[in-house]
């Protein structure tokens, strides 16, 4: 979740600047290879203490990457490997240039970090690219496709008797009035707002999809039902109290009414969301802003 607040500009920037990375990796790859097969002399940049810093890609991984890349694992894991490929690759090359054999143990070593950074290069792609093109443009949340195929991932763990999960459905308050009073400007600042708090407020794990206007659902992975309740109150009486601002005027107080479900294995997934969605309509009945829990009177 750490890539949501990125423009979908950025992300693409982002795409385009691995990918450059990559092809330069490749051709460092393919010098290497030579230099070996080839017995020519190694390039001393390839044997240096720094020689990860040095490269192409080294050079692009260690620039000015923006913050929300940088603190991403899979990046930080991406300059572990590509660190250590680079280590093993020197080891083989002071070897050659020794006029000493390259041992098969060296070699699948080397072989072995190569395969790693590769997995780590797609790894990262791949996060990238799901944010881009899964993710709702305005707010950043996931988009109401990955609903289905996220909670159904969900049941067949429960089924096998894994960790409960709960479905929660969430409606801002009278939001209509915020477009009619501030205008849409300021309604699209209140939706962003509003998930970037969702979001920072919940585990790393948990997922947030918009599933309609202002309406978003949760998935709260691990998650048993009174635990479920006591966070959905947290993050409700913390959204109450915050204040929005947008362009600079006088701040914006939104509430949200709040719909908790234990996610049911032995029902379509479907039904858990509409289950969800009348407990989030049994809370604007209560007086909105509250948080209630499904149950069959419902």
């Amino acid at each position: 979740m750490e890539l949501y607040d990125l423009t979908r500009d950025e992300l693409q920037a982002m795409l385009n600047q691995l990918e450059q990375a990559l092809f330069n990796h490749n051709q460092w790859y393919a010098g290497l290879v030579r230099a070996l097969a080839c017995q020519l002399p190694a390039d001393q940049h390839d044997i240096a203490p720094h020689a990860h810093e040095a490269c192409r890609f080294g050079q692009w991984y260690y620039s000015k990457i923006p913050e929300k890349l940088r603190d991403l694992s899979g990046f930080v894991a991406l300059g572990e490997a590509h660190k250590l490929m680079h280590e093993r690759a020197a080891k083989l090359l002071v070897k050659a240039k020794k006029g000493k054999p390259v041992s098969t143990f060296d070699f699948d070593n080397f072989s072995n970090s190569l395969e790693r950074l590769r997995l780590e290069i797609s790894a990262l792609e791949h996060e990238l690219e799901n944010v881009l093109y899964n993710h709702d443009s305005l707010t950043g949340a996931i988009t109401k496709v990955g609903i289905l195929p996220a909670l159904r991932e969900q049941q067949e763990l429960v089924k096998r008797k894994l960790p409960p999960c709960c479905v929660v459905m969430v409606d801002l308050d009278h939001f209509k009035t915020v477009n009619d009073v501030h205008g849409h400007l300021a309604g699209d600042c209140v939706l962003t707002t509003f998930v970037h708090y969702i979001i920072e407020h919940l585990r790393p794990y948990d997922k947030v999809f918009r599933y309609g206007g202002e309406e978003f659902l949760l998935l709260m992975q691990h998650t048993e039902l009174a635990a479920c309740y006591d966070m959905m109150e947290r993050l409700r009486e913390g959204l109450a109290l915050m204040p929005i601002e947008c362009n600079g005027k006088k701040p914006i107080y939104i509430t949200a009414s709040f719909g908790v479900v234990l996610l049911d294995p032995d029902v379509p997934v479907e039904t858990s969301i509409d289950r969800a969605d009348k407990a989030m309509y049994a809370a604007k009945a209560a007086g909105r802003n509250c948080v209630r829990i499904w149950n069959a009177a419902m």
